[in-house]
């Protein structure tokens, strides 16, 4: 395994985690940047200090700008971008690839208009459809820990056993477990749809309210992400793992959490726009908010959080109205769409 070369796209906080992790277990790793700016502080610093500043990386890691250079020497490519630019950056090295190559999706989002997860964006793209040689990575795993060597569990999750395991064996170390799953669909929405919560997480805290206020949010928020993911044919103890539960509580309650900190600013009076520009950093639960709302109405699935969520992202509603909103909601019967038996049944 350690003559496996690897390659991670894209050097921002949780590319250059990644590429780290790889590197110290002795794998030759790239990481591609962009900017050759950027390259050379990297490589004159040893820090990427625009998005993790103060953690040193590896010194065995490679540095790159030539991109389809170091895609076409990779086993594995670990692709790190915003989820709006996956599809883009697909295209732009399907030419470079090797026949099979593995590529891992480190990208938690939904594609806008297509509703497609990232793994099938990047199968549509590079293999025809197929699926076999791609392994979605998600859980609860925040990049500023990772780099410091913090212990962390995840979940690395493809059709193909031997796909995850080849991620695992690359990624894993003594404070990185990295477990296998075979429901691709289930992890990815999970990593995904969380930042939607996470997002109405920190909006409940911009308002003043409380960890009554969070756990439920958190609660709630959980069986909507499940009962989406059973639609879609996702497994529901998916959703009780690290990809899951583990990943909603700590993006809804992290201080490293951009989505949180989003909802924060927004619960305190910002604007989105104001948000955004204020921001380094890709804010994805803005995006997927408004592509899961989208196929909530496509496929008449209830998700009172995900519409409240829209509304005030996308619609200028005021955020304490949204709130009494989900408060004032007809009463009802906790498991009544049974979406909790399925849940631990599993």
């Amino acid at each position: 395994m350690i003559g496996i070369k690897v390659t991670v796209i894209g050097a921002g906080s949780w590319g250059t985690a990644l590429a780290h992790l790889a590197a110290e277990n002795n794998y030759n790793t790239s990481l591609w940047v962009r900017r050759q700016e950027l390259a050379d502080e990297i490589n004159e610093t040893q820090e990427n200090n625009v998005y993790l500043p103060g953690a040193k990386i590896s010194q065995k890691l490679n540095i790159s700008t030539d991109l389809c250079k170091v895609v076409s020497e990779a086993d594995i490519v670990i692709m790190s971008v915003p989820s709006h630019a996956v599809r883009i950056m697909a295209k732009k090295i399907r030419g470079c690839l090797k026949n099979d190559t593995i590529i891992v999706s480190a990208s938690k989002g939904i594609e806008l208009n297509s509703f497609k997860r990232m793994s099938e964006v990047l199968s549509e793209e590079l293999f025809q459809g197929s699926t076999q040689n791609i392994v979605a990575l998600s859980g609860p795993s925040h990049a500023e820990e990772v780099i410091r060597g913090l212990p962390t569990a995840i979940v690395a999750a493809s059709s193909s056993q031997t796909a995850a395991e080849t991620a695992q064996d690359v990624l894993m170390n003594r404070n990185f477990r990295v477990y296998t799953n075979t429901d691709i669909t289930g992890v990815e929405l999970g990593g995904a749809l969380k930042n939607v919560i996470a997002i109405c997480s920190g909006i409940s805290d911009g308002l003043g309210f409380g960890d009554n206020t969070r756990a439920a949010l958190m609660t709630r928020g959980i069986v909507e992400i499940t009962r989406l993911g059973i639609r879609l044919g996702a497994i529901p103890a998916t959703f009780s793992g690290l990809s899951g539960i583990g990943d909603l509580i700590v993006t809804c309650s992290s201080l490293y959490s951009r989505n949180r900190k989003a909802g924060m600013e927004i619960g305190r009076g910002k604007t989105v726009k104001e948000v955004l520009d204020s921001s380094k950093m890709v804010i994805e639960g803005i995006n997927t908010t408004q592509a899961v709302f989208s196929l909530s109405k496509k496929m008449d699935i209830e998700m009172p959080i995900t519409e409240q969520a829209h509304l005030v992202l996308f619609e200028g509603r005021d955020p304490a109205k949204a709130v009494n909103s989900l408060m004032n909601r007809v009463g009802k019967y906790e498991h009544e769409d049974t979406i909790s038996q399925n849940f631990f049944e599993c």
